[in-house]
């Protein structure tokens, strides 16, 4: 497998196309086991590469980096570089991605998991699934770990658990053996054409599969339940928690799930599954369970491992209490659809912050809901919370509280003034961290250091 790589790119002029986390880690694998005729290197800024990268290579930054593309054969693009920004290519030249080179190489060994969101909590906790059933397994992708760092260590019999992004499979040419499509909510809406690009880009992940390989989708998203998947050539494999029978997953009640599979039935039991709280977790629960039952983890291993699951930082992460207020961290929330699922599986919340970096989505959805299911206070930050601000305190319905911060870090005095002893204050702010950090983890972070200053007197 790796062997068929190294000959499909030895000899070529390879460019690497973006110098992130994803194209360092390319560019290492390069280096160790592949002899490109000769290798480029391309990003906007000129401080990724050190002083040896520009003496062994050419080198491109700057305003005009992509003109880089038009020197080389084969060019490794990262995810969230759109292909529309690229200059026009000579017929010779080849875009690919070392997640479409992994899956040349892997696919018939990997579980691919996609969805507008759960897809990490859910990669996460297939991985944890398999650790009770086989050292042989590897968690890659979109999760912070690019697969080529693991490429030589792999075996013809290791998992390989993947989160893929839409930006990671837009242009994937192979599909994964077993595919998971989570959900499909509005996002990314700056990066792609249309929404519909977006959901192109999602279902890219089974596009490619035959009829020996498994889509596993969640049965109760209107777009996956659409005309697209139809004519898909693999297995087909629901989750639901309104349907209750066809080959796939079904809720029984809050915390029983049934599985129909290979004309078995099993049923489990996830009444400890405090790590993954809501009815939402229970379509990330299914959609593991359909996964490892494929790949024939027992079901006693299955349940197990899922009641014992922690469950992932910035995901409705119980932060702690603090004078006398509870916290909560659900930072990962950038749609509305998110926000909905927190609120729903707190229930009373009495601060709710929102906004960030607006990326021009409808948050009807969100005022419609916080209309029925009040929350007394809403606290709203950035370009997005400033929009949001606007559409609520302008809808007749609306009836809360609202206050308003330019900056993220200056809501302590605010939050202080108008959290109750003994209510929730939830971080679950509906937009991207973008606009004043580096991601949502930083976002997070900046919360729960705001939460545990609550333990002491105001400054």
């Amino acid at each position: 497998m790796i062997n068929d790589l190294k000959k499909f790119l030895n000899g070529k002029r390879i460019l690497i196309l973006g110098f992130g986390i994803e194209g360092r880690s390319t560019y290492a694998v390069l280096n160790k086991i592949v002899r490109p005729e000769m290798l480029g290197l391309a990003d906007r800024n000129a401080d990724v590469f050190d002083d040896s990268q520009k003496e062994k290579h050419q080198v491109f930054f700057g305003e005009n980096y992509l003109i880089a593309c038009l020197k080389y054969d084969l060019i490794i693009k990262s995810p969230g570089i759109p292909e529309s920004v690229l200059p026009a290519l000579n017929d010779n030249s080849l875009i690919t991605s070392q997640t479409n080179l992994f899956l040349t190489a892997f696919s018939k060994q990997t579980i691919g998991i996609t969805g507008t969101k759960g897809k990490s909590t859910t990669s996460s906790l297939i991985y944890h699934i398999l650790k009770k059933y086989t050292n042989d397994c590897v968690l890659v992708g979109n999760i912070g770990k690019p697969p080529f760092d693991y490429i030589e260590s792999l075996t013809g019999e290791t998992v390989i658990v993947y989160e893929m992004s839409a930006h990671q499979l837009v242009d994937v040419k192979v599909s994964p053996h077993i595919a998971i499509i989570l959900n499909v909510f509005e996002e990314h809406l700056d990066h792609y054409n249309s929404f519909q690009h977006y959901i192109q880009a999602k279902l890219n992940i089974g596009a490619h599969q035959t009829k020996n390989d498994f889509l596993i989708l969640n049965g109760d998203d209107p777009i996956l339940k659409g005309e697209t998947l139809k004519e898909h050539a693999s297995a087909l494999i629901s989750f639901s928690q309104k349907a209750k029978n066809g080959d796939g997953a079904f809720v029984k009640s809050d915390n029983e799930v049934i599985l129909n599979f290979e004309n078995q039935v099993f049923e489990y039991d996830f009444s400890n599954r405090s790590g993954l709280p809501g009815s939402h977790n229970l379509n990330n629960i299914m959609a593991a369970v359909c996964a490892c039952h494929i790949i024939h983890v027992p079901e006693a291993i299955i349940n197990e491992a899922v009641n014992e699951f922690k469950g992932l930082e910035h995901r409705l992460e119980y932060v702690g209490e603090f004078g006398a207020v509870h916290f909560y961290n659900d930072s990962i929330s950038t749609i509305p659809e998110a926000t909905i699922a927190a609120l729903k599986t707190l229930g009373k919340v009495n601060t709710l912050i929102l906004g960030g970096k607006d990326r021009g989505i409808n948050y009807q959805i969100l005022i419609d809901y916080i209309k029925d299911n009040p929350v007394e206070n809403l606290l709203f930050t950035g370009p997005a919370g400033k929009r949001m601000m606007e559409l609520f305190e302008n809808d007749p319905g609306f009836e809360g509280k609202t206050y308003f911060v330019e900056h993220f870090a200056q809501m302590e005095p605010i939050l202080r003034e108008i959290s109750k002893p003994g209510g929730i204050c939830l971080l679950s702010p509906a937009a991207s961290s973008y606009d004043q950090f580096k991601n949502f983890e930083e976002r997070g972070r900046i919360f729960k250091k705001i939460a545990g200053n609550f333990a002491f007197p105001a400054s």
